[in-house]
C-alpha cells in the first residue's frame, strides 16, 4: 500500500502542520525567512497578499500613524505584493513579547485568515524575538517595515556598489533573525575531542554571513576612499559641489536631467534610484559646479541603510550646498522634511546650507505656492515643463557666492604657480600688471583665501 502523503501511518492522525510539508521558509509568497529572490526579501512569483499592522504608541498622534501606514501600503506596493486590509492599534507601550500584545496578536490571525493573507508587515520594527513569536501565532510570515525598504531597494540595485550596499544592509539585517531548527551534523572524527556533534546548521550560516559581511565592509570601505580622493581632486578645483536631497519620488533624479541633461532614470515610483549620479552644471554668473543626484529618504529610513550608503551619501556631507527637493502635491510635506532631515542629521550633514525646492507646480501650484511663502529660502519649480528652473539656477548661484570672499592679491613674477592655485582654486575677476607682479581680483572660498592669505594686499571686500 503507498504511504500516505506528507508522511506518517494510516492509523496516526496528522494535523494540519504536518499535513502541509511548507515552513514558514518556504510559505507561499515567501516573503519568508529571506526566501524568494536570492537579492529580495520576496518572492515575486505571484502577488501576494499582505496585512499591514501599525501601532500608536503614547498618546502619539493617530493622524501620523495613518500618514505612515498609507506609506507603508505604497511600500508593499513598490515590492510587487498586494495590501488587502491594514489592523492598527493604540498602546502605551510596546508589547515586549509581540510588540501588539497576545490579544492583537491573535486579532491579525484571524483578519489574515479571513483575506487569505500570505503575510503580516508591521509599520514598526520588530525585534528577531518579537518577528519570531509573532510567526508562531499568526502561522505565517511577519515582517516590519525595515524588511520591505530592503526588498524595494534589492529589487532596484543596478551597479556593482549599489548591489554591494544593498547586500550589506540585508545581512545585518537578516544575521540576528537567524533562527534555523539547529539541528547537528554529526562530524565524527577518529581521535581524542573529534568525537560527537560537530556544528549546526544555524553556527555555519552564521559563520558565512559574518564572512561575507567583512567582505562586503572592506569592498565599500575602498571605494569610499576612492570617492574621498575624487571628492579632494574636485576640491582643488574652483568648482563646488551641490547636492539634490530629498523624500524618495520627490522628482530629484528627473531635476538632476532638467539641469544637465543626465539621463538619469526616471520612474514614477519609490527609490527608483539608488545609486549616485554627478554632472557639472553652469551656472547664470559664469560659475561651475558639480551637482549631484542622491538616494532618496523615507520616514524610518532602516539604519542598516544608512550605514551600509555611507559611501554614496558621502556626496552630501561633502557638499557645499543642499538642494533639497520636496514634492509639493505631497499631503504631508512636513513629514517629508522631517524625515529627510532626520536622516541628514544621522550622516553628519545637518549644518550644510540648505534651500528648498518645491517641486510639481505643475501638479498642485496652490500648494507649491503657499509652501513657498512659508519658507523664505525656498523657490517654487516644475522639474518636467521647467517653471522656475532659471529662478533655481539664480538662486544657487547666489548663495555659493555668500560662501566666498573677494581679494586682492600681489603675486610676484616668479611665482606662477601662486598664479595657477589662484585660477585654479577660484573665481578671478580682474588681472593687472604691476611693477611687483600680477595684481588680480579673485574670488575664493576661506580655506583658499587662507592658503593665498600672503600675497593679499587687503581685507576680504565681502559677498559679491
Amino acid at each position: 500500500m503507498d504511504k500516505p502523503p506528507y508522511g506518517g501511518s494510516d492509523s496516526d492522525p496528522i494535523d494540519d502542520a504536518e499535513r502541509n510539508p511548507i515552513t514558514l521558509a518556504e510559505h507561499r509568497g515567501a516573503f519568508g525567512e529571506f526566501g524568494g529572490e536570492s537579492t529580495g526579501l520576496i518572492d515575486r512569483t505571484f502577488q501576494e497578499r499582505i496585512v499591514l499592522a501599525g501601532v500608536t504608541l503614547d498618546r502619539g498622534d493617530s493622524g501620523a500613524t495613518e500618514a505612515s501606514m498609507d506609506e507603508l501600503a505604497r511600500l508593499v506596493d513598490t515590492a510587487g505584493a498586494d495590501p488587502v486590509a491594514r489592523v492598527v492599534q493604540t498602546r502605551d507601550a510596546p508589547d515586549r513579547a509581540t510588540y501588539v500584545g497576545q490579544g492583537k496578536a491573535h486579532e491579525l490571525r484571524n483578519v489574515s485568515d479571513s483575506v487569505d493573507a500570505d503575510t503580516v508587515v508591521f509599520d514598526n520594527e520588530l525585534t528577531p524575538a518579537q518577528q519570531g513569536n509573532l510567526e508562531e501565532i499568526l502561522n505565517r510570515t511577519a515582517l516590519d517595515r525595515t524588511a520591505v525598504i530592503l526588498d524595494i531597494f534589492a529589487q532596484n540595485a543596478s551597479s556593482p556598489e549599489g548591489k554591494a550596499q544593498v547586500e550589506l544592509a540585508q545581512l545585518r539585517y537578516r544575521l540576528p533573525r537567524l533562527r534555523r531548527s539547529g539541528r547537528v551534523f554529526s562530524q565524527q572524527g577518529g581521535g581524542i575531542g573529534t568525537r560527537g556533534p560537530g556544528e549546526t546548521q544555524l553556527e555555519v550560516d552564521r559563520r558565512r554571513l559574518m564572512r561575507r559581511v567583512s567582505k562586503l565592509e572592506k569592498d565599500l570601505s575602498r571605494i569610499r576612499k576612492n570617492r574621498s580622493t575624487q571628492s579632494k581632486a574636485r576640491r582643488r578645483t574652483s568648482n563646488r559641489s551641490v547636492a539634490i536631497v530629498g523624500y524618495t519620488n520627490a522628482g530629484k533624479s528627473t531635476l538632476l536631467n532638467r539641469l544637465t541633461d543626465a539621463g538619469v532614470l526616471v520612474e514614477d515610483r519609490l527609490f527608483a534610484t539608488l545609486d549616485a549620479t554627478t554632472r557639472r552644471l553652469q551656472l547664470p554668473g559664469g560659475e561651475a559646479v558639480f551637482v549631484s543626484d542622491t538616494v532618496g529618504f523615507v520616514r524610518k529610513l532602516p539604519h542598516q541603510l544608512v550605514e551600509s550608503f555611507k559611501s554614496t551619501l558621502d556626496v552630501v556631507v561633502d557638499a557645499d550646498l543642499l538642494v533639497h527637493v520636496v514634492d509639493a502635491s505631497d499631503p504631508d510635506p512636513e513629514g517629508s522634511i522631517a524625515a529627510v532631515r532626520s536622516v541628514l542629521d544621522e550622516i553628519k550633514a545637518g549644518q550644510i546650507p540648505e534651500i528648498f525646492v518645491f517641486n510639481k507646480a505643475d501638479i498642485a501650484p496652490d500648494a507649491a505656492r503657499r509652501l513657498v511663502r512659508r519658507e523664505p529660502n525656498s523657490v517654487l519649480v516644475s522639474a518636467v515643463s521647467g517653471e522656475g528652473i532659471d529662478n533655481l539656477l539664480s538662486t544657487i548661484g547666489r548663495w555659493l557666492r555668500q560662501q566666498t570672499v573677494v581679494v586682492e592679491l600681489l603675486v610676484p613674477y616668479d611665482r606662477g604657480d601662486m598664479l595657477a592655485m589662484a585660477h585654479r582654486e577660484g573665481e578671478v575677476l580682474a588681472t593687472n600688471d604691476d611693477e611687483a607682479g600680477w595684481r588680480i581680483m579673485v574670488r575664493l572660498d576661506e580655506g583658499s583665501a587662507g592658503r593665498l592669505s600672503n600675497f593679499r594686499t587687503d581685507e576680504p571686500t565681502g559677498n559679491k
